[in-house]
This record gives structure tokens, sequence and C-alpha cells, in this order.
């Protein structure tokens, strides 16, 4: 399929979601998207699309949403995974990183010895608003030596200025709100 064909197929399916997780916070749901077949061929597609303009080694994944994209991204590319998970679910942690979403913090792990220094990585995940999530596991790619090729995600949310907290590195998202 075309890139403008894949990208009304997801958009099809993509829902919004007033007042979550608190009031004034409109919540991108991305559910009915990956419930559908073809919703998340098409997304597997277009969040693939950055490994045209940079080669990559292994896809990384931040948690949650990030896993199941990312992983279908990793089997399309013929490369592995490795998850961004939140703070206390690894059991052997190479580095972590706290920061600022639009309603709270966070803290993000990266586990130990999944990534030598010299890796390129095509980081994943769904939703990019403030990119306090996207900066933080890119920071802990980088802790560890290895190179942030691009980000890749579905929805942008340009009034946010998340694009901003990323610097120079490359980010290709598939839509914006």
């Amino acid at each position: 399929m075309s890139p403008s064909t894949d990208r009304g197929t997801v958009e099809q399916f993509l829902r919004a979601v007033p007042d979550f997780p608190e009031p004034g916070i409109r919540f991108w749901d991305l559910t009915p998207v990956l419930a559908d077949a073809e919703g998340l061929a098409a997304t597997t597609r277009l969040l693939s699309e950055p490994v045209a303009d940079a080669a990559v080694d292994v896809v990384v994944g931040i948690e949650a949403r990030g896993f199941l994209l990312g992983a279908a991204v990793a089997q399309a590319l013929g490369l592995g995974i490795v998850p961004v998970r939140k703070q206390g679910k690894l059991p052997a942690v190479a580095a972590s990183r706290s920061y600022d979403l639009e309603y709270g913090s966070a803290t993000l792990e990266l586990p130990a010895g999944v990534l030598a220094a010299g890796t390129r990585a095509l980081l994943v995940d769904d939703v990019l608003a403030t990119g306090g999530t996207a900066a933080a596991a890119s920071e802990l790619v980088e802790s560890c030596g290895a190179h942030v090729a691009a980000l890749s995600v579905v929805l942008e949310l340009p009034a946010l200025s998340g694009r901003a907290r990323l610097g120079d590195r490359p980010l290709h998202a598939v839509l914006e709100r």
C-alpha cells in the first residue's frame, strides 16, 4: 500500500478519549488501530519508514505501547527489540532517567547488557506529546554509547512542543493532531 493509504487506515481507527487519565487531558487511543490487522500492518509499515534513511541495528520500544509497536517494527525489519521500562520492572538496570510528563513525572530504565557502544537504534513509541519520555529514552540509549539513528511515533502533538526536547535527533511522525 502507499504511505497515504496507510495513513488513512491508521487515522480511521485512531480514537480520542477526553479527560483521560485526568480532566483536561485528551488521550489518543491506538487500541482500535492495533486490534485491526490492516491497521497494525499499516502502522508497522509507516513506523519503519525512517530506516530507509538511517541504518539501524536494533529497535528500542518505549513502555508500554512502544513495546507492541516496536516489536512489530523489529519483526518487519528483521531486527531485535530492547524494551525501555518504567522504574522497578527490570532485574538488571544499565541506566535510568527521570522526566516530567504532561500530567506528572516518571522514571525509565534501560536493561543492562543489551546495547553495545556504537549500536544504532530506532526508538519507537505511540505518541510524542511534551517530549519527556522520548528525550529520556534517547538519553538512556546514548548513556550506553549507542546512537539514536531515528525516533518513530504514530502521533505527534505539535502544540505541546515535544520535538524541541529531542535536539537534532531525527523524528518521524506518522500523524499530527
